[in-house]
């Protein structure tokens, strides 16, 4: 492998507070070196980073992978390449897959399945009950021994207090976080967007607020005294925002997520019926995202997750109501979480790195293995964004297998130029 030396960027490591222009040394998959005025390595490769950011490899604690059983919708060799594309070196994928990931056993094959054909790490959450039907508790012990790095229905909510009360004291036994997908079944049967002004003209079924409120309001109760690492999961209602504030505040252990559409895309993306803005949960009004990036400005909302989800151009052709949620995100997530946060002025660089890094890194039980991280002799998973880098999202570039994004013909600003997965290079853009 091919020593690395990176020259003069801005490196910016949450983890060990570091902000500062320097160059870094990479040997043999390991950051051998971190400085101002190094030297290369006898026969290393000098790449100028200069003006780019230059930060530990992002890691997404929510994708959706599809397999098995999705294939037609993506694969873990397209899903990774779309990851590496916008700057992640870890994934984390969802159970909803056919078979759902409700065993060992199915767990150990994507982990085969990822060691074969994955172009960055992939780590599995395990499904909570079984199928993600909501009615029995799968083995959440062996599923932990098996891999598992947090547990979620994700896709499904768990519908009743009884079954989410069990749950919550099994998966507090693991020290691993239950995700839960904030969705009331009973208040969005038939809901296909958010319930407001475009939904009554389109004639659609509204999708409430209260549904997902309702869910966390329900859950924090039923948290007191079990203490669960309790994640709330794509986060989209401005109210959600303040009853995890107030649940932080009185020291419960929950944390949350906000993901780059419900930061940047309003209801009236879902106008003229465009099943490209369907997602679950809606992306829903302005003051929702005020609220929303208010969250991430007072440390309510910790993380930021894509919610990577394909379908192919076939399913998002079908009427608004039978069109399946969800957008691919993967590669378009950085330039949005750097224009709606940081080029806003609500955050700084230090800030949304460890929103993308060592906080999803912790969440997920990663960082003892230094994931999230840059430091030395440290692994050397590197992400290197140009936030000066232009360029025009265009759906049939995108390394995705499915194309379910509404950003096409959307002009970017910034773009991850280098990836590296212990110390290979996965992805590389050419700067002009």
């Amino acid at each position: 492998m091919q020593a690395l030396f990176l020259r003069g960027g801005r490196v910016v490591d949450p983890a060990s507070r570091r902000d500062e222009i320097a160059d870094v040394v990479v040997v043999s998959g390991v950051v051998a070196s971190i400085g101002n005025g190094l030297s290369p390595p006898s026969g290393a490769r000098v790449v100028d980073v200069g003006g780019c950011v230059v930060m530990p490899g992002l890691v997404d604690p929510h994708v959706h992978l599809r397999e098995p059983g999705q294939e037609h919708k993506e694969t873990i060799a397209t899903g990774t390449a779309a990851a590496v594309a916008g700057g992640f070196t870890t994934v984390v994928c969802m159970p909803n897959t056919s078979p759902a990931l409700d065993t060992p056993e199915n767990l150990a094959w994507v982990q085969q399945r990822a060691a074969q054909t994955a172009m960055c790490r992939v780590f599995s959450t395990a499904a909570v009950t079984r199928g993600r039907k909501g009615e029995e508790l799968t083995e959440i012990a062996l599923l932990r021994e098996a891999g598992a790095v947090a547990f979620t229905d994700d896709g499904d909510c768990i519908p009743t207090a009884g079954m989410m009360s069990r749950v919550l004291g099994a998966v507090a036994s693991t020290n691993c976080c239950f995700m839960q997908h904030c969705q009331e079944p009973t208040m969005t049967r038939g809901s296909a967007m958010h319930g407001g002004a475009v939904s009554m003209r389109l004639g659609l079924a509204g999708w409430p607020r209260a549904a997902e409120e309702i869910i966390i309001e329900r859950d924090l109760r039923l948290n007191r005294g079990v203490n669960c690492r309790y994640h709330v999961q794509h986060m989209s209602s401005g109210e959600s925002v303040e009853i995890v504030r107030r649940a932080r505040a009185s020291g419960q252990p929950v944390t949350a997520e906000v993901s780059p559409h419900h930061l940047v895309l309003t209801h009236d993306v879902c106008d003229n019926y465009n099943t490209l803005g369907k997602v679950n949960p809606p992306v829903r009004e302005k003051k929702d995202i005020e609220a929303l990036i208010a969250g991430v400005v007072d440390g309510t909302v910790t993380i930021l997750a894509t919610d990577h989800a394909p379908h192919s151009a076939d399913e998002k052709a079908l009427p608004f109501e039978e069109a399946p949620f969800g957008m691919v995100g993967l590669e378009t997530a950085l330039p949005i979480y750097v224009e709606t946060l940081v080029s806003s002025g609500a955050i700084d660089w230090l800030r949304l790195v460890a929103m993308l890094t060592i906080e999803p890194a912790k969440l997920c039980n990663l960082e003892s293995m230094g994931i999230g991280q840059l430091g030395v002799n440290g692994v050397a998973d590197i992400s290197v964004f140009d936030p000066s880098m232009e360029w025009t999202c265009a759906a049939n570039k995108l390394a995705s297998k499915s194309k379910n994004t509404p950003y096409a013909g959307r002009l970017m600003k910034g773009r991850s130029v280098l990836t590296l997965v212990a110390g290979e290079i996965k992805h590389e853009v050419a700067r002009v």
